[in-house]
């Protein structure tokens, strides 16, 4: 695999005031680690932005603070985002040693196609999308690829146990029996029928182009009666 190299500057502007930063499309940055004294750098976006593409964040990148004699081995984690934008905001770079393990979540990456998917029209479920995993960091994967071409029939699954990785240089810390791809039917959606809706009249039937008496009508049509004579005494 390519070396990947990167370039920053130190960084004198802080808290609030990295807004500033941002305008001029530079990103904030902080270098951390185990025994490593926290540094604050900065980056332009459109140089950060190839190599976090390409590395992610479970490829060492070897960073070269201006000023600074030795290249740091890091890795990208905690890549901050704006909600709106989605412009990178904020990055933390997590300084490794090469001898010393770490632990990293691995994306898993589908491939192939599923005979149960195109046969029986049903659905694929990814409950992992994430590995956790333990290994020197320049043995950890970009991905874990997972070939769904042997799901072939509804309810057959792919766990952690059957991931097929250097296991002499990576240690799997999920559960082997964790689900990782399962296949399932699709769910049909149910189809409520609506009843059409009847108005009932009540009255006689009307003659040829005539209109419908109703009991309401009738009432309105009939005569007042006349008030009653008073008794002649």
């Amino acid at each position: 695999m390519a070396k990947i190299t990167l370039s920053l500057e130190p960084r004198k502007i802080t808290g609030k005031k990295v807004k500033t930063l941002r305008k001029q499309g530079i990103i904030p940055a902080n270098i951390f680690g185990n025994k490593v004294k926290s540094t604050a750098v900065q980056v332009r976006g459109t140089v950060f932005r190839p190599v976090y593409e390409h590395a992610g964040e479970t490829q060492v990148v070897y960073i070269k603070v201006e000023g600074e004699t030795e290249e740091r081995p890091v890795m990208f984690t905690n890549v901050q985002k704006d909600p709106i934008t989605d412009e990178v905001i904020h990055i933390d770079l997590r300084q490794v040693n090469l001898k010393e393990k770490i632990t990293a979540n691995v994306p898993v990456e589908i491939i192939g196609e599923s005979p149960a998917v195109s046969d029986f029209q049903a659905s694929l479920i990814t409950t992992l999308d994430e590995i956790e995993v333990e290994a020197l960091p320049a043995d950890l994967p970009e991905n874990i690829t997972v070939d769904v071409s042997s799901l072939r029939n509804i309810g057959d699954v792919i766990k952690v146990s059957d991931l097929k990785l250097d296991r002499t240089k990576i240690e799997v810390l999920d559960d082997p029996d964790a689900v990782v791809i399962s296949v399932a039917q699709q769910q049909k959606e149910e189809v409520i029928p609506v009843e059409p809706v009847v108005t009932e009249i009540i009255g006689e039937a009307p003659a040829e182009g005539g209109e419908v008496k109703t009991e309401e009508s009738k009432k309105e049509e009939a005569p007042a009666k006349a008030p009653a004579k008073a008794p002649v005494k």
